[in-house]
């Protein structure tokens, strides 16, 4: 009888939480990386508009480390009423899980996805003294040279490392790994001449590009990007098979109510859409998605399917 009762005022409780508006009051937006990094930006640019139209304050909230688990764990150990969210990028979400031999949570049961928020390509950056003008003068140096030709990356098993190995096993060549903790002193490092090749988020190595210190080769992406339309995408120049896209996406716990989805995933396409949102994002070198959540959910299975198989291939880990 105690049971049941209980049974039942569980029910009632459920119901009743169902029933309130939501927002009933200020929503948490973790992120997983340091105030001023891409997604913390991103994720700022969209909780003022989420703010203003769902009426409650989107408060962002910086928990950095382990790669982006120990925020994406917070999230994923959260009630799922919606009020605690996630604005992560691809490692947390769909390749950690494969880098990691002790994850805290698992991505696939305990993170909903909402929206693809927006993607960007990298850029494969060399310094002058490699003495390459193209992409194809790049990988034939690289065969030529077996050994010799040494990449950077912002740690192992990032977007900088693994698109690397990509192209490694795709082109048949061989460069060494030399691992930095973010993209400044792996700048640093080039420009010494220590290491002769990145591949890069566009903002990092930009400046230098424009100034004649590193010589931009590719971008990862299908098309060109906008803010180096002078340089080729990979499929432009016949390896498509290459693009790798960094890509920020909003989540919530596993288990929040279809309503509460609809609702945040319907006001943060509006809000991508915004002209000044897709300026903020330009200038980072994204281009807004703004997806459906079963677009997002098929997207994340794309990309661990792949990025599986490149760090089975290259044994690459982050432990």
């Amino acid at each position: 009888m105690i049971k049941t009762q209980l049974v039942i005022v569980s029910c009632l409780v459920s119901l009743a939480a169902l029933a309130q508006p939501y927002p009933s009051r200020p929503v948490k937006v973790i992120v997983p990386y340091p105030a001023g990094s891409t997604p913390d930006i991103v994720a700022r640019t969209l909780s003022g508009k989420l703010q203003s139209a769902l009426g409650q304050p989107f408060v962002v909230e910086n928990r950095a480390g382990a790669g982006g688990n120990i925020g994406a764990d917070a999230v994923a150990k959260s009630a799922p009423d919606g009020h605690t969210l996630l604005v992560a990028i691809n490692g947390p979400v769909a390749v950690n899980k494969f880098l990691y031999k002790n994850m805290p949570y698992d991505s696939d049961k305990d993170l909903l996805p909402i929206s693809l928020l927006a993607t960007s390509p990298q850029m494969l950056v060399v310094i002058p003294s490699v003495g390459v003008e193209n992409f194809k003068d790049f990988l034939a140096y690289a065969r030529a040279h077996p050994g010799r030709l040494s990449y950077a990356s912002v740690g192992g098993g990032s977007a900088s490392h693994l698109t690397m190995e990509l192209l490694k096993s795709d082109a048949k060549v061989f460069a060494v790994h030399i691992p930095y903790r973010g993209f400044p002193p792996a700048v640093t490092d080039m420009l010494a001449g220590n290491v002769q090749a990145m591949f890069a988020i566009i903002p990092a190595v930009l400046p230098q590009v424009k100034a004649g210190r590193m010589k931009a080769l590719a971008v990862t992406g299908i098309k060109r990007s906008a803010l180096a339309p002078e340089v080729p995408s990979v499929a432009e120049i016949g390896y498509p098979q290459l693009e790798s896209l960094a890509w920020i996406g909003l989540l919530a716990p596993a288990g929040t109510a279809q309503a509460v989805v609809s609702r945040l995933g319907n006001e943060t396409v509006r809000a991508m859409r915004t002209s000044d949102t897709q300026e903020t994002l330009g200038k980072q070198g994204f281009d807004v998605v703004a997806s459906s959540s079963t677009e997002f959910s098929a997207w994340i299975r794309r990309e661990s399917a792949k990025w599986s198989r490149v760090i089975q291939s290259s044994g690459a880990t982050a432990d």
